[in-house]
């Protein structure tokens, strides 16, 4: 079964879910309950696996795969990282758009929760620093990019 885990409600990451019936669709419990999602196929995630390094709540989805808890920019705001080979793999939806906020220490520009958006950022940003970090935008070429050469951000 194939298992798709959503990082936020907005359009331009969900758009295309009813594509996938037989899928198992997880998000947060306040995506699913923004997007009206019900059925046999919706997880909605607790969070019930404790902390994971700077974040607070995650879920375990697969060996090596954790579903983690960051609100802002959408209320139940997640991110997906996975771990490989010594490195760590940040799917984070929109926490920033692009490398270049990342490194500017700038929120996106969409967000729902001002102050969870800037904590989250601040998980992020100290995550990375501590540990090597695929860093996956979605809506710059560098996500592809830093995927393909497995390329570690760094941070000052």
């Amino acid at each position: 079964m194939t298992k798709i885990l959503i990082t936020h409600k907005h359009n331009d990451h969900t758009d295309h879910i009813k594509s996938f019936p037989n899928a198992k669709v997880y998000l947060s419990p306040e995506e699913g309950d923004a997007m009206k999602l019900d059925g046999a196929n919706i997880v909605r995630c607790p969070f019930s696996d404790g902390p994971y390094y700077e974040f607070e709540r995650s879920q375990i989805i697969a060996p090596g795969v954790r579903y983690v808890f960051a609100p802002g920019h959408t209320k139940g705001n997640s991110i997906i990282i996975a771990e490989n080979d010594g490195l760590f793999y940040m799917m984070h939806g929109d926490v920033t758009y692009c490398d270049a906020a990342l490194k500017a220490n700038k929120l996106s520009i969409i967000f729902e929760d001002k102050i969870a958006a800037r904590d989250t950022l601040d998980r992020v940003r100290a995550f990375i620093k501590a540990r090597p970090t695929v860093y996956l935008s979605t809506h710059c070429p560098e996500g592809y990019e830093s995927l393909e050469l497995k390329r570690v951000m760094k941070l000052a």
